[in-house]
């Protein structure tokens, strides 16, 4: 079990960074409506680092890494792609 302070990011952190970028986002715009989609927008932002760290993890090996991910490792593939993951 992680302690508070360690490398690793428990799902409840993860939701609090996600919630203060959120809060963050709409105090910017002060009032304004969001110029795009906010879903397609957020999930654009998480998406690339993620497949970024568990390629890593995965030791480059794709089909590794969409097992972790829970992607059909053609799917994965096309998401590389449309990252521009190298």
């Amino acid at each position: 079990m992680k302690k508070e302070g360690d490398s690793l990011l428990n799902e409840n952190e993860i939701a609090r960074y996600v919630r203060k970028a959120m809060d963050d986002y709409f105090q910017d715009l002060d009032g304004e409506d969001p110029s795009c989609a906010v879903y397609d927008m957020v999930m654009n932002c998480v998406e690339k680092p993620l497949i970024e760290i568990v390629l890593h993890h995965a030791g480059g090996n794709q089909t590794r890494a969409a097992e972790l991910l829970g992607l059909n490792r053609n799917t994965l593939r096309k998401k590389i792609r449309q990252h521009r993951i190298k």
